[in-house]
């Protein structure tokens, strides 16, 4: 079966702070509602958290850092589901459950397997 990645995008918060306490129990709970099709899936700690990487001058060029998120955003990608379904219809289906769905988005692309 083909796999989707749904990429979540709401504010950038920490998923860890107390305060989102509701908000993670929402995503529990749907969570166990969609377990026989997720198959993966994280939440990332806030932007300011991020490490941007660069190489100038492309392969093997010097290694620039930034700290911080590659772009500043409304909505920051603050995690994913990796979905197993029988068609892009399903992911889209799951992906509307999502609570990032209700007051962010959320972004359902097929996934390419390299390995």
């Amino acid at each position: 079966m083909p796999q989707y990645v749904a990429i979540i995008y709401t504010k950038d918060v920490d998923w860890s702070h107390p305060d989102q306490a509701a908000d993670m129990a929402e995503y529990g709970a749907f969570g166990e509602a969609a377990a026989a099709v997720i198959r993966g899936g994280a939440a990332l700690y806030p932007t300011a958290t991020a490490t941007t990487v660069r190489v100038a001058g492309g392969k093997g060029g010097d290694v620039l850092t930034t700290d911080g998120p590659y772009a500043e955003t409304k909505e920051a990608l603050t995690g994913f589901y990796i979905l197993e379904c029988a068609d892009l219809d399903e992911a889209v289906a799951t992906a509307a459950r999502i609570p990032a769905a209700w007051d962010g988005a959320v972004e359902v692309r097929p996934v390419l397997p390299v390995m």
